[in-house]
């Protein structure tokens, strides 16, 4: 093989290929529409691979960390896309390209198909279940309000608090609730409320706005810090036709800062109403107690006993009588049962008894106190106590003999 010139490495030639692929001025901004396929999302790095393709071809493409963070979806495999990029070269492989710079839902906008995508994903893990939402406290110590300390939302809740509820305590957490800093502000504030416990319910909102404005109440990490409180929320965010992940994931949804101001705030004159009518029920309840009472003390006061205290004395005395005739008659059964019983048992035990044999005839011989059963139990001149009924004869034994 001759050649004339002096030939090129691979990086060479990859670093001259890239070098004029963006250098080229139409490939430095360029609008791509295509389908997501082959999607790598590295959630370490942050950086998403991807392959954008058509009917007919299809280009490697990439969107780093930096570009990547600011989306307000998550892409997926099958979803049509518009990307805004640059064209280069990866010169370790030689893979020609697309460097994504932006990119957004084609046909649909970027934030209502983020704000899909976050429901559906928050719904299927059971966030929004109605079983895990709580009731709201009848009559809240202290109510914890979450909002812009500029807006009118706040202006609004305070003033119903003050008119309606002046008993309950205003515990006010500002913040943004709106802009980069507002969905951090706002997660931080419900779980400070979590840690100290200073509410017994919880007012999150704002006034209305459009999807942009109102997007700091659709955060993920905001709707598992709601989630996760113990205390009662109430999301009260825009205007009635307004819906956040924050209304579905609070236990109470108002339908704007004003009603959920109205929610946790019992009306005072609707509490004057009700102690009017407990007052009522307890003096009626006292009044019918009170007459029966009455009634109760005429009976006695009209009783026998009061009037004529030694009849009932005497009457005492006739049953204290019976019950000691009773006692003593029944004693007297009782006695004359185990005297009987006795008797019997004396009459066996006395014809049982030793004397009783004796006196038939019969004596009872003992050598060293044992009684002599055999011949075999005593022997020649063995001293012998004869027991005839009338007393002892102490012999001596001359002679033994066997049957």
């Amino acid at each position: 093989m001759n050649y004339q010139n002096e030939p090129l490495t691979v990086s060479g030639l990859n670093l001259y290929v890239r070098t004029m692929l963006e250098s080229d001025q139409h490939l430095r901004s360029v609008y791509l529409r295509g389908e997501i396929s082959n999607l790598t999302d590295h959630y370490r790095s942050g950086h998403i691979y991807l392959t954008l393709k058509d009917a007919h071809s299809a280009i490697k493409a990439v969107m780093f960390a930096g570009n990547a963070r600011y989306l307000k979806f998550r892409p997926e495999d099958g979803m049509m896309v518009v990307v805004r990029g640059r064209v280069s070269l990866y010169e370790v492989t030689g893979s020609y390209q697309f460097y994504i710079e932006d990119m957004i839902p084609d046909g649909v906008g970027a934030l209502n198909l983020a704000f899909e995508q976050c429901k559906k994903k928050l719904q299927a893990e059971g966030l929004f279940d109605e079983d895990h939402k709580k009731p709201l406290p009848p009559f809240p110590g202290r109510i914890g309000v979450i909002t812009s300390p500029t807006g009118a939302a706040v202006q609004d809740i305070l003033r119903i608090l003050k008119r309606r509820y002046p008993l309950g305590e205003i515990v006010f957490c500002p913040v943004s609730v709106q802009g980069e800093n507002a969905a951090p502000e706002l997660t931080a504030a419900v779980r400070r409320f979590q840690r100290l416990k200073c509410a017994d319910v919880i007012i999150i909102g704002r006034g209305g706005g459009s999807l942009e404005d109102l997007w700091a109440f659709n955060d993920e990490t905001l709707a598992r810090a709601i989630y996760d409180c113990e205390i009662p929320v109430v999301s009260a965010v825009g205007h009635e036709t307004d819906f956040t992940i924050c209304d579905f994931v609070a236990d109470v949804r108002a339908s704007t800062p004003s009603a959920g101001a109205e929610l946790v705030s019992p009306e005072l004159s609707v509490m004057l109403s009700a102690l009017t009518g407990f007052h009522r029920q307890i003096a009626d309840l006292m009044q019918k107690k009170l007459l029966l009472e009455q009634q109760r003390f005429r009976r006695i006061a009209q009783s026998k006993v009061l009037h004529d205290p030694l009849v009932t004395v005497e009457y005492r005395r006739m049953k204290l009588d019976m019950l000691s005739a009773h006692l003593k008659a029944a004693y007297q059964t009782a006695l004359s049962a185990e005297q009987q019983r006795l008797a019997g048992t004396a009459a066996k035990l006395d014809a049982l008894s030793p004397l009783k044999v004796l006196s038939r005839g019969y004596a009872i011989a003992e050598h060293d106190g044992k009684i002599i059963r055999s011949v075999h139990d005593t022997d020649v001149q063995d001293a012998v106590t004869v027991i005839v009924p009338d007393g002892r004869i102490h012999c001596i034994v001359t002679d033994c003999k066997e049957k």
